[in-house]
């Protein structure tokens, strides 16, 4: 059984098919149809809601894609669709500001856009506080067709410069009662009699579980295994969710490295990441949604192996390590050593990622990462680059060079390393480098860009470390695209 807050209501599901998703829950289980279907791939946040969550003794409010969150993740939490904001006849603020503003015109998108500048509300720093970069931060996830996004941002800044106490507020004391009184005390499970998703609560528990079912899918935030059902109309016989785990949630910073839970969610990486390698944290900014980011996990964007993923190239750049974990043995693997084949990790059945360590900087090495994509925001690599350099005296005394978008896995370019290890760090090794790279990688031709333009960009990415090194910073280093 799962237990959650429907904004005031208490809900108990016991038999639920876990492959219901919270777009779906709200819609055909709860008959509210305020949260619109608009891509079922977390790319239009039409389907937006936000998810309220004890952090400490405090209320945290977060937004989500509810078509690629499954219902499990709701487990001991909080949720608000749009229905929930309007009190006793009267709009709330946020619905009051898109009136005012004329941000709406079809309407469709407006429920997500909606709660996104409800979030974003409540989560300014001070009252009457509007940040500009904030406001896009928050809406970055939302597309609207029709309308334009000019009144939408009047909207937003109304809403935060007019912020007013509300509902929530008034009832915050009672809902943080009621989230205490259904934390989660035991592993959860929710099964319809033939599907099933397990909600474990520690790391011994996950281990467990998992020897118990090696061919279960591990669900973190699920915004790629959601796709699954959503897209590929697939059935998930068996999940173990590890949401609940709080050990796998955790980022800290040690004196030499900073470790991640693989099941922390990349808004929670973002300050740790962000401090030792600002390029890491732009790129960050540029990881899809805030929506995908507060599920996403650092942990499921390397499990995933995709070959486009955004953060392996960096991390594999810097030297981090995977800690794997199956039942009660542990072993730890240089990140560029657990992607095999295209899918093909070197993770074991009943083997899971435990956990992530990222070495911390140090002076004497140089670290720029590049992201070039067709949009700006919210939208995949067609090339990510990332370069970290020690230069000595003028000289390249060591270089980690890695690319994503360029071949089966995220990988090391070890021609163009050999060609810069021990060479003056000046534009004539820097092109030799550049030919190298033709023999490190042959990249595929697809709808994101072609072989002959993936090269072109990836060699032009190493040349922008060499000026950028030489050169003050003019401009955000990872907002490149196409």
């Amino acid at each position: 059984m799962i237990q959650f807050l429907l904004n005031r209501e208490l809900r108990s599901e016991r038999a639920l098919d876990p492959n219901t998703t919270v777009l779906q829950y709200l819609r055909e289980y709860r008959g509210k149809t305020g949260t619109k279907e608009g891509c079922a791939s977390g790319d239009c946040g039409a389907c937006t809601v936000v998810v309220g969550e004890l952090v400490g003794d405090r209320l945290r409010y977060r937004t989500l894609n509810s078509c690629l969150t499954f219902v499990s993740a709701l487990h001991g939490k909080q949720l608000i669709s749009v229905e929930d904001l309007k009190d006793q006849g009267r709009l709330h603020s946020v619905q009051q500001a898109m009136v005012d503003c004329h941000g709406s015109q079809c309407g469709f998108c407006t429920p997500g856009f909606v709660m996104s500048l409800f979030a974003l509300q409540k989560n300014a720093d001070a009252v009457n506080e509007y940040d500009p970069h904030q406001a896009h931060e928050a809406l970055a996830g939302n597309l609207c067709r029709c309308t334009g996004y000019r009144p939408i941002l009047e909207a937003a800044e109304q809403a935060c410069c007019a912020k007013q106490p509300d509902q929530f507020d008034a009832r915050e004391a009672e809902t943080i009662a009621q989230l205490k009184a259904i934390a989660p005390r035991e592993m959860a499970e929710l099964s319809d009699g033939e599907k099933r998703c397990l909600s474990p609560l520690t790391v011994a528990e996950l281990a467990e579980v998992y020897a118990a079912n090696p061919d279960a899918r591990l669900l973190a935030g699920g915004t790629d295994l959601a796709l699954e059902v959503t897209q590929f109309h697939r059935e998930l016989p068996v999940m173990i969710h590890v949401g609940q785990i709080t050990e796998m949630k955790q980022v800290q910073t040690a004196d030499r490295h900073i470790e991640i839970g693989a099941a922390a969610p990349l808004t929670d990486c973002y300050a740790a990441l962000a401090a030792e390698y600002p390029d890491f944290g732009e790129l960050l900014q540029r990881f899809a949604s805030l929506q995908i980011r507060n599920q996403g996990t650092l942990g499921g964007n390397i499990g995933n192996a995709s070959p486009i993923g955004d953060s392996p190239p960096l991390l594999i750049a810097l030297g981090a390590d995977v800690v794997l974990r199956k039942g009660v043995n542990s072993r730890t693997l240089p990140l560029e050593d657990y992607f095999i084949d295209y899918k093909v990790t070197a993770r074991q059945p009943g083997e899971f990622i435990e956990k992530v360590r990222v070495p911390r900087a140090t002076p004497d090495r140089l670290f720029r990462a590049y992201k070039v994509s067709k949009r700006l925001d919210d939208d995949i690599s067609a090339v990510c680059a990332a370069f970290d350099l020690q230069i000595t005296d003028g000289v390249v005394a060591d270089a980690r060079v890695a690319f994503g978008g360029m071949a089966a896995t995220p990988k090391r370019a070890a021609a163009c390393e050999a060609t810069l290890n021990g060479a003056p760090w000046n534009q004539q090794t820097v092109e030799a480098a550049c030919d190298a790279l033709a023999e490190d990688f042959t990249p595929l031709t697809d709808f994101r860009a072609s072989r002959e333009y993936r090269l072109l960009v990836a060699q032009n990415l190493l040349r922008k470390c060499f000026l950028e090194q030489h050169a003050p910073k003019t401009e955000t280093r990872v907002t490149a695209y196409v």
